[in-house]
């Protein structure tokens, strides 16, 4: 049976050259990068190399990079090390961030009575940066504003400049999770200068369980995960040196091809709604996803005239995969805190499909795929 994957906001397929570099490091590099001898200098070097070529990407020092067992783990990181290490006693952040970032925040103010508070989103899911502006007039307690680049479930874009522009009037600390925007959107953090951004690599093609966090130079980071003293002592744990060079391989790639990618991938999805349109009447988009300057062009959120709660499942079983919303929580069964944050109630029951694309999308993917919604939706 064919098959369509169409669910790349949660993972990307790996490509045939980042297997063949990690497949090659686990012949060459399988020293301890923490051994003296010349196995494990040989295993270092490799690693710090990639953390050079890594920082070249986005106009830094490598040693601003850490590398990490992913994006969940680098949010964790800055979160934790800004209210326990650097004095931030205020989170600004957003309801419609990654779980990463939410669930932390939560447990910090929880756990060291921390004041959050939360930006407004529109009814397109857009943060309101006069109220990001109200929020950090209002009180000179050390603040860090944390708000995602890339909406993980709608592809909103945030105005990230004019968010930098509003933490240094305000002198707040900036983290923005850029997990959906790394590999599809250039950053250069000289012009741009976010202080921390965290990345996983499996959504750019690389290698599931590695990332990493990018920290603004002067600013001190100490580990929450204690024992070897490995990343210049702020993150604990041998490094995962095939997949940190499977990572380094993916951004190089994705970094190359970023043009050609984007227009190709802008096709696809500009294909997709233009079907959408025309075969299920009553289809509607949601937030920004179906606009192409203000939303990712690898993601597009759908929302159908109905409430069929199989439609995921039956898809699923037609050879169609696709997702109702995040897959980064265990089970992904639970409805779109997203969604919910600025959907009205009626149109919060009806189904809403998240599809997103790579650059291995075709035209015939969504064409099959169409088919199949067809069948399974009587609209």
């Amino acid at each position: 049976m064919k098959n369509v994957y169409l669910d790349n906001a949660a993972t990307t397929p790996m490509l045939p050259e980042v297997v063949e570099v990690m497949r090659q490091s686990m012949i060459d590099n399988f020293g301890n990068p923490s051994s003296t001898h010349q196995f494990g200098r040989k295993a270092k070097a490799a690693v710090e190399t990639a953390r050079k070529n890594i920082a070249k990407q986005f106009n830094v020092s490598s040693n601003e990079i850490y590398f990490t067992a992913g994006g969940t783990e680098a949010d964790n990181l800055v979160l934790y090390n800004a209210v326990l290490n650097i004095g931030v006693t205020r989170i600004v952040t957003s309801k419609i961030e990654h779980h990463a970032v939410l669930h932390t925040v939560e447990y910090l103010k929880k756990s060291y009575n921390i004041e959050v508070d939360y930006v407004d989103v529109d009814e397109k899911g857009n943060i309101s940066l006069s109220g990001l502006e109200e929020i950090l007039k209002r009180s000179k307690e050390k603040t860090l504003v944390s708000l995602m680049y890339v909406n993980n479930e709608i592809g909103n874009l945030l105005p990230v400049d004019d968010v930098v522009l509003l933490c240094e009037k305000y002198q707040a600390y900036f983290h923005s999770d850029t997990v959906q925007a790394i590999g599809h959107y250039k950053i250069d953090l000289k012009k741009t200068p976010i202080d921390f951004i965290a990345v996983s690599a499996h959504k750019f093609h690389g290698p599931k369980g590695v990332g990493f966090v990018y920290v603004k130079k002067g600013v001190p980071l100490k580990p929450i995960l204690h024992g070897g003293n490995q990343e210049k002592g702020a993150r604990s744990s041998t490094e995962n040196v095939h997949a940190i060079l499977g990572m380094e391989k993916a951004l190089s790639v994705s970094c190359e091809g970023l043009e050609d990618d984007k227009k190709s991938i802008e096709e696809v999805k500009s294909y997709l709604i233009s079907e959408l349109k025309a075969y299920f009447k009553g289809v509607e988009f949601n937030g920004e996803s179906s606009d192409l300057k203000k939303s990712s062009y690898t993601i597009l959120n759908v929302r159908f005239p109905v409430n069929e709660k199989m439609l995921l499942f039956n898809l699923d079983l037609a050879g169609v995969a696709v997702s109702g919303g995040s897959a980064c929580q265990s089970g992904a069964s639970k409805g779109s805190h997203v969604l919910s944050a600025f959907l009205s109630e009626k149109d919060s029951k009806k189904t809403s499909v998240r599809f997103s694309f790579s650059k291995l999308t075709t035209i015939q993917d969504i064409d099959f795929a169409i088919e199949k919604i067809k069948n399974s939706l009587k609209l």
